[in-house]
């Protein structure tokens, strides 16, 4: 194990980084230095810490001091905790959506949902990717079980009995599988097929107070009809170029939904997702996303550590897997920020 050394000199903030033969690097200055994994220096006093390199937090959960900009380039604030709720329902629903993979869309429905639970809300999560990681991510059976694309053929089906509970009290799944990959092909023929989960959402809305659909990575006609049944669309974005450069897409499409589908959708905002300061490419594509959509970003930035693998490795929310970690108190952020903005209850 590596060791990291920080303090306060007469050259400002500084760092030395300590080599596995005992050798000190060159001292870094700045206020958001970085050597491996270590982040924004605090004050010390004059004291040096000595800091494991593995335990070290990365940059971009909101941890520098209230009032400072943050990586949004807009002064940090805390946002109040949601008022508690005297009744549920009915439930406002929410698309995260992105055309690209691996932008974080499942795991920022799990730990959305989550936090939003852990407020006392009532969350219902739809696994909407033939994939079926939102369910897999969860620990719930999605074989053998009614899942989403047996709702949406047959209206036969209570939408109740496909609904599982969760180890985490409050969140609620329905889950999905491969066979929601064939529902396009059965889709096509249907009369009024964009509203085919609208109807089915319909059935158990008044149930909860949050709907999250976790969307594939397309803009085929089960995303399509995310964005017909919802009211609002979420769109994580990973910082980073390709990522950037589908947004416009996604924008238009949600833009067609709204004009000939869904008058109501709005867009409650873009979040950042796998930030890393450490790098010019991720702070300038926050930049210009910043630029291009001013207030629909988000404030809150959800940076890159390795805690969400380890967590989706255990089935679990980060909120329960980590508690304490920086990563969990960014989606609680998330959570409250979003209730703040009135895009959840």
């Amino acid at each position: 194990m590596g060791w990291a050394e920080r303090g306060f000199s007469e050259w400002g903030w500084v760092v030395w980084r300590e080599g596995w033969d005992g050798s000190a690097a060159a001292i870094l200055r700045g206020r958001d230095v970085m050597l491996d994994r270590l982040v924004r220096t605090e004050e010390s006093g004059g004291v040096v810490a000595r800091i494991p390199a593995d335990e070290q937090e990365l940059p971009g959960f909101g941890d520098g001091a209230l009032g400072e900009l943050g990586p949004t380039g807009r002064p940090l604030r805390e946002f109040p905790l949601p008022p508690e709720l005297t009744s549920h329902g009915p439930a406002r629903v929410i698309a995260l959506c992105n055309q690209k993979g691996g932008v974080g869309k499942t795991t920022s429905s799990i730990n959305l949902g989550a936090a939003l639970a852990e407020y006392g809300r009532r969350v219902l999560a739809i696994d909407f990717d033939p994939q079926g990681a939102l369910s897999a991510g969860l620990g719930v059976q999605t074989h053998d079980v009614l899942t989403i694309y047996d709702l949406l053929l047959s209206s036969a089906h209570d939408p109740s009995e496909a609904i599982q509970h969760t180890a985490t009290p409050g969140l609620d799944i329905i889950p999905a599988n491969i066979d929601l990959s064939a529902a396009e092909v059965h889709l096509v023929n249907e009369v009024a097929r964009e509203q085919a989960l609208a109807r089915v959402l319909r059935k158990v809305s008044a149930d909860y107070d949050v709907v999250l659909i976790d969307c594939q990575p397309s803009l085929g006609i089960l995303t399509v009809n995310a964005l017909t049944a919802s009211h609002g669309v979420l769109i994580p974005l990973e910082c980073e170029y390709f990522a950037l450069r589908g947004v416009a897409l996604l924008i238009e499409t949600i833009d067609k939904v709204r004009e000939r589908l869904n008058p109501a959708l709005e867009l409650d905002g873009i979040l950042a997702t796998m930030y890393d300061a450490r790098t010019l490419h991720s702070r300038e594509v926050l930049e210009r996303v910043v630029d291009a959509f001013s207030d629909k970003v988000l404030e809150t930035v959800i940076s890159r550590t390795v805690k969400f693998p380890d967590a989706s490795v255990a089935a679990t929310p980060i909120t329960q897997f980590a508690p304490e970690h920086q990563a969990a108190d960014a989606y609680r952020q998330l959570a409250r920020e979003l209730v703040f903005r009135g895009a959840a209850a």
